[in-house]
């Protein structure tokens, strides 16, 4: 991508920090792990990242709350960077795998959610009872 069209259409790091609520930190960590590569560098070698960068800043985050490594998501991503070129039966037969696996992780965030809403309904009722009144 050229310069002037590089610079129209890309965001520097801080503002991407700020629109996905991740940390400079983080955003530098994934860059140097190979899951997010920025598409350029500003003249004063800061971080531009273009839409696509940003959808795929997005993917990640979505992944992060399912508990998978590093490693897998470098995986899963390489795998929709080859379905987004050809068509691979071996990829998306991977890809599904990882679907299935996604599907039993949020099935285990579900049910750890259900228990939180149950600890708090708990306490709540006991300090109501305890205090007299509703909150």
């Amino acid at each position: 991508m050229e310069q002037a069209e590089l610079n129209r259409s890309t965001r520097h790091i801080g503002e991407v920090a700020e629109m996905s609520g991740m940390s400079l930190r983080t955003l530098r960590h994934y860059d140097d792990e190979g899951l997010l590569t920025p598409s350029g560098r500003s003249a004063g070698g800061f971080r531009l990242y273009t839409d696509e960068d940003i959808e795929r800043l997005m993917l990640i985050r979505r992944m992060k709350p399912l508990g998978f490594s590093i490693e897998q998501m470098r995986e899963l991503l390489e795998l929709t960077d080859t379905l987004a070129q050809r068509a691979s039966p071996e990829a998306a037969e991977k890809l599904q795998g990882f679907l299935a696996e996604a599907h039993q992780r949020r099935e285990r965030l579900a049910e750890k959610i259900e228990m939180a809403d149950d600890f708090i309904a708990r306490v709540e009722a006991e300090l109501q009872q305890a205090t007299g009144h509703e909150e």
